[in-house]
C-alpha cells in the first residue's frame, strides 16, 4: 500500500515543477523552461519520505544529469514505490505561451509501472462506463468510431477525436475525416488528450487515437488507472537504437498491444498541475505576492479525484 500522506506530498512535486517552468512562459526557450521544471521537481521529491525509483524519466543516465531512469528519489524511507515523471509536459506549448502544458507525475508500488524505450507508441483511449473492447488498436478507425458511436447511442458525426498533430499521423487524420468524425488537433501534451478523451463530459473528447510518445504513454495509462477508462498502446521501434533500448530492457515481446494493466499495474497516484492554461487545468498565476496554482490528484484504490487550487505568499 503506498503511503496517503504520498497523496498530498506528489502535488507539491507538480506545483514546484509548474512553478518554475511559469516564470518562462512565452519566452521562446524550450530547453530552459524544462531544465528548471526538471530541477524543481527533483529538489522537491528528494524532500519526500518514499524510497523512489524513477522509470520514466527525463533520459537515461548520460543523457541527463537529473531525473534519468534508474536514479533513486525520495529520502529512502520505507517501501519502493516506482515514480514516472514529465515535469514539463509541453515544452513548446510553454516556450510559445500556449494551451495545455502540465507538470505531471505518477507513484506506484515498486516493480508495477512498465519500462519503455523513449520511442513512439500507437496509442487509443476512452473513458469509463463502456462495454470492454468497445474499441481496439487492430481494428480500422472506421470500424473503432462506429462501436463507440454505437456503445455511446449517438452517431460517428457526434464523436470528437483527440489526434496528436503530426504528419505521422496524417494517414489517420485522413481516415477520421472519411468516417464522419470531428477532430481536435493538439500540437504537443498527448498526457492530457488521453485524460480528456476519459472526461468527455468537462472536454467534448470521445476518443483519443494516434501515435505519440511511449513514456507519456504510461503516465496516460497510470492516469487512467485512477479515473477509469480503457487503453491500449503498442510500441514503434523504427531505428536500430529503438530496437536495442527494447531489448536491454528485456522486454519479450515489445511488439505487443499493451494495455493498462500491462502499463500501469499496481496501485497508482497520479498528479498533474497546469503551467499554461487548458482545458483540464489552469495555468500557473504569478501575482507580486501570491502565486496560484491549479492541481488534480488521483488516486487508484480510492478511484477519488481531488481538484487543488493552492495560493502561496511569494
Amino acid at each position: 500500500m503506498l503511503n496517503k500522506q504520498l497523496t498530498i506530498e506528489v502535488v507539491r512535486v507538480t506545483e514546484a515543477a509548474a512553478i518554475a517552468a511559469a516564470r518562462l512562459r512565452g519566452r521562446g526557450d524550450e530547453q530552459a523552461a524544462d531544465q528548471v521544471a526538471v530541477a524543481a521537481m527533483r529538489t522537491e521529491l528528494n524532500n519526500i519520505a518514499m524510497n523512489g525509483t524513477v522509470i520514466i524519466g527525463e533520459g537515461t543516465q548520460g543523457e541527463t544529469d537529473l531525473l534519468y531512469v534508474g536514479e533513486k528519489v525520495g529520502s529512502g524511507e520505507g517501501n519502493e514505490v516506482d515514480v514516472a515523471l514529465d515535469p514539463l509536459e509541453g515544452n513548446t506549448l510553454t516556450a510559445k505561451a500556449r494551451l495545455n502544458a502540465l507538470s505531471v507525475i505518477a507513484v506506484a508500488e515498486g516493480g508495477s509501472l512498465m519500462h519503455v524505450p523513449d520511442c513512439y507508441m500507437e496509442k487509443i483511449a476512452v473513458g469509463g462506463d463502456l462495454p470492454d473492447g468497445v474499441v481496439d488498436l487492430d481494428i480500422p478507425p472506421q470500424e473503432n468510431l462506429k462501436n463507440l458511436a454505437q456503445a455511446k447511442g449517438v452517431d460517428v458525426a457526434d464523436l470528437t477525436v483527440c489526434i496528436l498533430d503530426r504528419p505521422r499521423n496524417g494517414s489517420l487524420i485522413g481516415k477520421v475525416r472519411d468516417a464522419g468524425a470531428a477532430i481536435n488537433l493538439i500540437p504537443d501534451g498527448d498526457i492530457a488528450g488521453v485524460i480528456h478523451a476519459a472526461n468527455t463530459y468537462n472536454t467534448g473528447i470521445d476518443i483519443y487515437m494516434g501515435s505519440g510518445g511511449a513514456p507519456e504513454g504510461v503516465l496516460a495509462a497510470a492516469a487512467l488507472r485512477c479515473i477509469g477508462g480503457q487503453m491500449q498502446g503498442r510500441l514503434i521501434l523504427q531505428s536500430t537504437q529503438d530496437k536495442a533500448r527494447a531489448a536491454d530492457m528485456e522486454m519479450n515481446d515489445p511488439y505487443k498491444k499493451f494495455t493498462i494493466d500491462d502499463m500501469a499495474a499496481g496501485e497508482v497516484i497520479f498528479a498533474a498541475t497546469g503551467v499554461t492554461d487548458g482545458s483540464l487545468l489552469k495555468g500557473v498565476r504569478l501575482g507580486s505576492s501570491v502565486t496560484t496554482t491549479d492541481s488534480l490528484v488521483m488516486r487508484s484504490t480510492s478511484g477519488s479525484v481531488r481538484w487543488i487550487k493552492n495560493q502561496r505568499r511569494t
